[in-house]
């Protein structure tokens, strides 16, 4: 017997009408749909007139769903898994059953569509050849802070997702690691609100109540730039500043000001030649 294929399919981001004709098609024909949530996902398929059966498929039964979905594909029936918004496994469950369907050379078939963060990057208006997709930010500190140490250097365009009540935090966490740069902040992509405030990242943490806090959040924010002093002319200019007693965290934010340099990095350097005296 034939296996049947599994079917990732996005889903609009706000705008019903971002639907293509192709997902509605598959859907249809679909034996069963893995939804992330099957009331939210019921008014998609009401509206486009789809009478497919549906079942929960989210991140707490992601590994549970996975024997059933298996057992139907291995009969020939066909599964689409769908997100309450956007493509399903960018940031939303899928992986551990794409993974397996892979695995038993089952064909996965991800359909392009709608997704947030590709919008948001295009009318930033920043640098869109090379990006750098890192979807929610870690919600333990420990690794938030070293995810974000490992970014400092990345001249790629960063993507952030965000939810409105960690918005705040998550700008001072980017300025205080990543130093102050040019963000994009995108929200209600494709709704009736869509929203894009532009600007130096220290200008919304100055005035955040600037930004509506609804609905989810796509931040784009400017790689780091080139480096216009080496280590050895970093050093030398933070000498003469150490011979006038300044600090450690003084030197690095005057340099940094005066060189549009990153703070982290005249930092680090400065602390080293401390270290060695």
């Amino acid at each position: 017997m034939k296996n049947g294929t599994l079917y990732i399919v996005p889903t609009p981001i706000g705008n019903l009408g971002d639907m293509t004709y192709r997902a509605i098609e598959i859907l249809q024909e679909a034996s069963i749909i893995g939804a992330e949530d099957t009331r939210t996902s019921r008014k998609l398929l009401e509206h486009y007139h789809i009478k497919t059966p549906m079942v929960s498929y989210h991140k707490f039964n992601e590994r549970g769903r996975l024997d059933e979905f298996m057992k139907k594909l291995h009969k020939g029936e066909n599964i689409a898994i769908i997100s309450d918004a956007g493509t399903p496994g960018i940031s939303d469950p899928s992986s551990i059953l794409v993974q397996e369907v892979i695995e038993n050379n089952i064909e996965v078939v991800t359909l392009p569509g709608a997704t947030a963060f590709v919008p948001a990057l295009i009318s930033s208006g920043l640098p869109a050849e090379r990006l750098y997709f890192l979807g929610f930010l870690p919600e333990k500190q420990t690794e938030r802070r070293e995810l974000l140490e490992n970014l400092e250097n990345i001249q790629d365009t960063l993507i952030f997702y965000e939810a409105p009540h960690r918005l705040k935090d998550a700008l001072k966490e980017l300025l205080r690691f990543l130093d102050d740069r040019q963000i994009c902040i995108a929200r209600e992509i494709s709704k009736k609100f869509e929203t894009y405030y532009r600007g130096m990242l220290s200008h919304f943490i100055e005035n955040f109540d600037e930004i509506t806090l609804k609905g989810e959040f796509v931040l784009v924010l400017e790689g780091a730039q080139e480096p216009t002093f080496t280590d050895e002319e970093l050093r030398t200019l933070i000498k003469e500043k150490f011979h006038q007693d300044k600090s450690v965290s003084m030197t690095a934010k005057e340099l940094a000001l005066e060189c549009k340099l990153s703070k982290n990095r005249v930092y680090k350097l400065a602390l080293h030649m401390k270290k060695k005296k």
